[in-house]
């Protein structure tokens, strides 16, 4: 199974997920914002607390379903002086996911700056004791 990765994620996050509840992360690092950028309501994401240049084969993580998303972008103007101001934009994104299995990874690509990095992962498997 092929999915978009999130990387870097804080591992106290991932283990609040696991509990089952659906939670809001919010992300302002450029390479998870535009890894969300082409996905939507519904999509499962992986989450991992490996940095993105670290990531590979064999790596754990979990998978998530994304429930909703937001990207927003804030300006922020810093005036040293009555001469002299900074001008800058932040871009984020809150994301609220709902916990779907642990996996591991298989494979990686989209590794490179302005690309969304994409996973294969061994698809989780739910047992329940009947």
């Amino acid at each position: 199974m092929k999915c978009p990765a999130l990387t870097g994620i804080s591992s106290r996050v991932i283990s609040d997920l696991k509990q089952g509840k659906p939670r809001t992360i919010e992300l302002n690092s450029a390479h998870n914002i535009i890894t969300l950028m082409g996905t939507g309501a519904g999509t499962y994401l992986f989450l991992t607390s490996i940095d993105l240049d670290d990531l590979s084969r064999g790596d754990t993580g979990i998978i998530v379903s994304i429930q909703s998303i937001t990207v927003s972008m804030k300006r922020m103007v810093e005036y040293v002086n009555s001469a002299y101001y900074e001008e800058r934009e932040r871009m984020s994104a809150r994301v609220q996911v709902k916990y779907v299995g642990s996996t591991f990874v298989k494979g990686v690509t989209g590794q490179f700056w302005g690309e969304p990095t994409i996973v294969e992962v061994v698809k989780p498997a739910a047992y329940t004791a009947g």
